[in-house]
């Protein structure tokens, strides 16, 4: 396909950063969860090996593992920070635990300059994304679904025969199950799911196997 992507597992838990570009090098970070310096060099390595131009940073929720390195991202690359204005509380609250999980050297994430909304394209170059809020797992949540390349960057919603846990602040399980029988089990089957955490799948697969059937 002309659109590329590749993932990076950072931190203590093993949460998935992605790389998203075109045949121009237009690249998007989407949830950089990468703390520590090596974990950083990594992902900036792999941005200047391949000579990506960095045009947006993309949260698809705020929870600590995925905006470890919002700071790092955006103090190397002048772009604009997108997020749902529902997790704009979740991301503020970081600061205060983040030295519970170990994570005393946070760098504080600062404030997003774009919303997301449901539904709302954005396109950066020849990336072309829908953006769809699926809350559930948090208020703000949303997935970026390329329809073109046929993939959806889902973060913590569904993952391999499991889903996003909802027993932090702002967790619904009546309201995950929507999100994911109303929207992502809307997507055509053979659309690939690029999770937060763990290995990637298929919409039709989950939509045979997954354990949120039974519930």
């Amino acid at each position: 396909m002309s659109i590329s992507i590749q993932s990076f597992q950072f931190n203590a838990f093993q949460e998935n950063t992605y790389l998203v570009w075109d045949q121009q090098k237009n690249c998007v970070v989407i949830d950089p969860g990468c703390y520590s310096r090596d974990e950083q060099m990594e992902l900036i390595s792999f941005i200047e090996e391949n000579d990506l131009k960095i045009a947006a940073l993309l949260n698809t929720h705020a929870h600590i593992d995925h905006v470890l390195g919002n700071q790092f991202i955006l103090n190397n690359y002048d772009v604009d920070y997108y997020l749902h204005p529902e997790d704009l509380k979740v991301l503020q609250s970081v600061e205060s635990y983040a030295h519970l999980y170990g994570f005393e050297g946070y760098q504080v994430s600062p404030q997003p300059t774009k919303s997301l909304v449901h539904n709302q394209k954005l396109i950066f170059g020849e990336l072309e994304m829908t953006v769809l809020h699926t809350p559930g797992h948090a208020p703000g949540h949303v997935v970026f679904y390329f329809e073109k390349e046929n993939f959806v960057v889902n973060g913590d919603v569904l993952f391999r025969g499991s889903f996003g846990r909802v027993d932090l602040p702002g967790g619904n399980i009546e309201t995950l199950k929507e999100s994911i029988f109303n929207i992502l089990f809307k997507l055509p089957d053979e659309t690939a799911v690029y999770c937060g955490h763990g290995p990637q799948t298929t919409i039709g697969i989950e939509k045979k196997t997954n354990y949120i059937l039974e519930f």
